[in-house]
């Protein structure tokens, strides 16, 4: 069990109850650990273990290797009422950690360099308290803790592995650490907050030949630099101008030498965009273009396109109801940012595509302690004070929309 421990005197002068305050200390130890021992998604096993063990010895109910490393918990309220969920993800990144701190990963080439082991440990945070707070809500409160967001992706595994099934969750809340954001800050907005993920890979093949002789050939590079330059047409002239949308070409590849025409360059990038009536859009544009320019000099193509994650997009109620918590919790109306959206991507959507719910932004960075790298960058770090925030918002949550009556 978790021993009552001294809340920092920074946490005194904000919206989080004494209860939870005393959970601070104790957060960042569970945070620590977590951050010294990343995993790749779907190999989380380390991270799954913890979870489970400390789920177990609060007597929470749970379900372990749930689309193979995901674990579903399961909260009672006093009396009967509505299902809520609350995600957090688990995975991290491969990139090799810089910060010079003593929990640094351990984990050579692994890192936590978006903040998803500050999301367990909210997560865990709010188990913990639901747990022994029962009687300040009704129904059931499911805790999902989601493998592999950072790719192939979890959250559609764990969706038909019945996460949201037994009982059934009807509205989903989560969170993002956000280094965008300082810390006392919230973001939070009804409609659009995070952008469909779309990668493409196109590989041109013309005909290879010496530089010197260029009549000869058919010059793949060439073409790709006349397919980068079209692609860049789809935003410009082809998407209303009200809407917003990306195409980002990041990677060229071509060529060996500096006398020789390639006889192939490979083109890769990703596509992003709000507006849902856009699925379909992109990949048979990007089809037209490309076998356009591709015919005009005498190359073939071929395009292979993924359509990774559908855009977050928040329910109106759901994103009103965090926005209420959040004023309690900051204090302050300019502590809730409603204009923060980002074409970042997240599979949190799956989730929100199948039940209403709310994903927002809870502000971490502290650039006075150097604690403002962007995500993921191999400095990055936030302010640990964010994860008692982070429960007590997620209580206030459960509390409001599971009303005990």
């Amino acid at each position: 069990m978790i021993s009552t421990l001294p809340s920092p005197a920074n946490l005194a002068e904000n919206g989080i109850r004494l209860a939870i305050r005393d959970l601070q200390a104790q957060l960042v130890e569970w945070r620590r650990i977590l951050h010294q021992r990343p995993e790749l998604g779907f190999k989380e096993h380390i991270t799954a273990e913890f979870i489970h063990q400390k789920l177990a010895s609060w007597g929470i109910d749970h379900q372990v290797a749930v689309a193979t490393t995901g674990i579903v918990a399961c909260i009672q309220g006093r009396r009967p009422g509505p299902v809520l969920g609350i995600r957090a993800d688990m995975d991290a990144l491969p990139i090799q950690e810089q910060n010079p701190v003593p929990y640094r990963s351990l984990h050579d080439g692994v890192m936590h360099a978006c903040g998803h082991d500050g999301h367990v440990t909210i997560a865990l945070g709010t188990a913990y308290y639901l747990s022994q707070h029962r009687d300040d809500f009704a129904g059931t409160v499911k805790i999902i803790f989601q493998p592999a967001e950072e790719g192939p992706g979890g959250a559609k595994p764990m969706i038909e592995a019945g996460a949201l099934q037994n009982p059934d969750v009807e509205a989903m809340i989560g969170l993002h650490l956000w280094n965008n954001l300082p810390l006392g800050t919230i973001g939070v907005r009804s409609g659009p907050l995070m952008a469909a993920t779309e990668f493409f890979h196109c590989t041109i093949t013309g005909k290879g030949g010496h530089g010197a002789i260029p009549h000869q050939t058919v010059d793949s590079i060439v073409v790709g630099a006349q397919v980068v330059n079209a692609l860049q047409t789809i935003v410009a002239r082809n998407i209303d101008p009200l809407k917003a949308a990306v195409v980002t070409i990041g990677e060229f590849h071509a060529g060996s030498a500096v006398n020789v025409i390639a006889d192939s360059a490979r083109i890769s990038g990703t596509v992003r965009y709000f507006d849902r009536a856009y699925s379909d859009y992109f990949e048979p544009r990007l089809n037209q273009i490309i076998g356009g320019v591709c015919q005009s000099h005498g190359a073939t193509y071929q395009l292979d396109y993924t359509h990774l994650y559908p855009p977050v997009v928040n329910d109106p109620a759901m994103a009103e109801l965090v926005r209420s918590v959040a004023m309690a919790v900051v204090e302050t109306p300019a502590g809730v940012v409603p204009e923060c959206q980002t074409m970042g991507g997240e599979d949190m959507s799956f989730f929100l595509e199948a039940v209403p719910g709310c994903y927002f932004f809870l502000g971490a960075a502290n650039a006075d302690k150097g604690l403002a790298y962007p995500h993921p960058h191999p400095r990055f770090d936030f302010a640990e004070t964010a994860l008692a925030a982070g429960v007590e918002i997620f209580a206030r949550c459960v509390e409001t929309y599971c009303q005990a009556s």
